[in-house]
């Protein structure tokens, strides 16, 4: 899972910055090392202050088998939103929530 093409949707390119979505690929390939990949990979984003430092959160998870992994991006305007990357063994699609 997730080896193939990788794609995104209007609305990440319109709303998720290139940093975010690159550090949303690398979760998944951590992911990889540690579990097996399920088709459905779901990130979510939110504002945090760590340490003073406005960050941005997110909190990557799977249903099956289950996995929770999260990190924190320093960031000067976070956002929160939900994330969807979903492999269809022919190609890799990152897209909002909302778009699915």
């Amino acid at each position: 899972m997730f080896k193939n093409d990788k794609y995104i949707t209007r609305g990440i390119n319109a709303s998720i910055s290139v940093l975010t979505q690159i550090m949303i690929w690398d979760m998944i390939e951590t992911a990889r090392s540690k579990t097996e990949l399920d088709y459905l990979q779901v990130f979510k984003l939110s504002p945090e202050t760590k340490d003073g430092l406005l960050m941005q959160k997110i909190i990557h998870t799977q249903e099956q088998p289950e996995y929770k992994n999260c990190i924190y991006i320093v960031c000067d305007d976070p956002i929160t939103t939900t994330i969807f990357c979903i492999d269809d063994e022919d190609h890799s699609t990152m897209l909002l929530a909302e778009e699915y």
